[in-house]
């Protein structure tokens, strides 16, 4: 294998796991040098950037490099800066980070590996065997910064935290649109648990990573063992609750597990991207459970808290900016934490790639091209939602099968805006609208645009719904 080809399918494992502007400042920019006795040399344009790549993205990186080149990969810099001399750093994966590696990452068991055990999840005397929690600890209840939009899921986050299992608050559901901080939080209540009850065990794993270790678990025929082993676990958090749509057999095993935490007095605290009410294909069993706790919203960050945001993350990076700079950047990214700490990011980098000052013209040009490259996406589940509540109705209402006018005409204008805003196909559309097919929906679209033209009230309907999408 070459180094090209090597680091090429690092890549490729790299880009699905970063956001895309983050690949594209931190790792386009990096070429692969030379492939010698497992080690890939690989050339990066300053001293800064290496430090950047081994503070944020080394744990990544060791992943992917293992992936290609198996447990005894080195990865080794070669720090080439302008007009000099090129000047080489090693340094072997995984460096001075091991506490923050995960093994689960590397698809070994979540039990602590023995060569001598077959089965990841259940074994003779499991009690006694270190389970990796696959918790970050650089996500802290601290580096959560609080504000109006955040307050109460992580108010409760904490209660949970004091005394897992023992609140009112179980399950707790954390919801909200993507990079508002639904992850962060559920790392910080494990890591708090972790630090204030250690005889505790707790696991973080993504409903993706689940399913997939239950489709395992049919295959090998140890889908009691995969029950059992949940079934130990003292505090289980699971990220992105919503993957489990669809999935009724993975569904089925998650409501045996939580049945049994609950009954036991566990604790179970889950995040989804949108509320139990606007969950589809969710069985009613399972939203039923999601209830009996406390569902907490994360919002948009106000400007105050994009402020703090900003300052935490250049104090904890060593890092500081001058104030107007900092208020441009929080005046004008306003969607979600992860844009505000990209934004920051693109900003160091450029003034340290090309030896500029950090200066509020090029605050702008950064801004400005990020804003651009990062369009709202819209969802058919966010359209039906607004075109509700503009109806002020609910969406059981707006999907149902009644013929009254005002219900027929906000189902159509849904399904209207849904063609118009998102890449779905009219029956995908039309499955997630009422369970209408295709025919139905491009009937909707024309009868919209027909009355468009002739109805004026109708005509406002759109206007008004417009707005909120574009």
């Amino acid at each position: 294998m070459s180094a090209e080809h090597v680091w090429n399918k690092c890549l490729s494992f790299i880009k699905d796991n970063i956001q895309p502007q983050a690949y594209k400042t931190w790792f386009e920019p990096i070429y692969p040098v030379k492939l010698q006795d497992n080690a890939l040399s690989i050339q990066v344009p300053s001293k800064f950037f290496y430090e950047w790549l081994e503070e944020h993205y080394v744990k990544l990186l060791k992943v992917a490099l293992r992936k290609e080149l198996g447990e005894s990969a080195k990865l080794l810099y070669v720090i080439k800066m302008q007009n000099e001399d090129a000047t080489s750093h090693t340094e072997q994966i995984p460096s001075r980070h091991k506490s923050a590696f995960s093994t689960q990452e590397l698809d070994v068991p979540i039990a602590q590996k023995d060569p001598g055990l077959k089965n990841p999840f259940i074994i003779p005397g499991i009690r006694n065997i270190k389970i990796d929690s696959q918790l970050n600890t650089s996500y802290s209840f601290e580096s959560f910064l609080e504000g109006e939009s955040n307050r109460l899921a992580r108010s409760a986050g904490q209660a949970v935290a004091n005394k897992p299992g023992g609140t009112s608050f179980n399950p707790l559901l954390i919801f909200g649109n993507v990079g508002l901080g639904k992850t962060h939080l559920l790392h910080a209540i494990g890591v708090d648990i972790k630090e204030k009850h250690p005889d505790k065990t707790v696991l973080y794993i993504s409903a993706e990573k689940f399913t997939q270790q239950y489709i395992e678990s049919v295959k090998n025929n140890t889908r009691n063992d995969f029950i059992h082993f949940y079934q130990l676990i003292d505090t289980l958090l699971i990220d992105d609750v919503q993957f489990l749509a669809g999935k009724s057999g993975t569904q089925d095993v998650f409501f045996h597990i939580f049945n049994h935490l609950h009954q036991n007095g566990k604790q179970v605290v889950l995040s989804s991207d949108k509320a139990p009410v606007d969950m589809q294909d969710i069985e009613q069993r399972l939203l039923s459970r999601f209830k009996w706790g406390l569902s907490a919203e994360l919002q948009q960050p106000d400007y105050q808290t994009r402020v703090a945001i900003l300052k935490n993350k250049l104090y904890l990076d060593g890092m500081t900016l001058p104030e107007d700079i900092i208020d441009y950047i929080a005046q004008n990214i306003k969607s979600n934490i992860r844009e505000l700490e990209g934004a920051i990011i693109s900003l160091i980098a450029q003034a340290s790639f090309n030896k500029k000052e950090v200066t509020i013209e090029l605050a702008q040009q950064v801004v400005d091209k990020f804003v651009k490259n990062t369009k709202k996406e819209v969802s058919i589940d966010y359209i039906q939602k607004m075109v509700a509540d503009y109806f002020e109705m609910d969406l059981d209402t707006l999907q149902s099968k009644t013929r009254k006018r005002h219900i027929v005409q906000a189902r159509q204008l849904a399904m209207y805006f849904a063609k118009k805003y998102t890449k779905a196909s009219l029956a995908s559309i039309g499955s997630q609208i009422g369970k209408r097919d295709h025919a139905t929906v491009l009937h909707a679209c024309r009868t919209v645009e027909n009355l468009a033209d002739t109805d004026k009230q109708f005509r406002k309907y759109i206007d008004d719904l417009g707005k909120k999408f574009s």
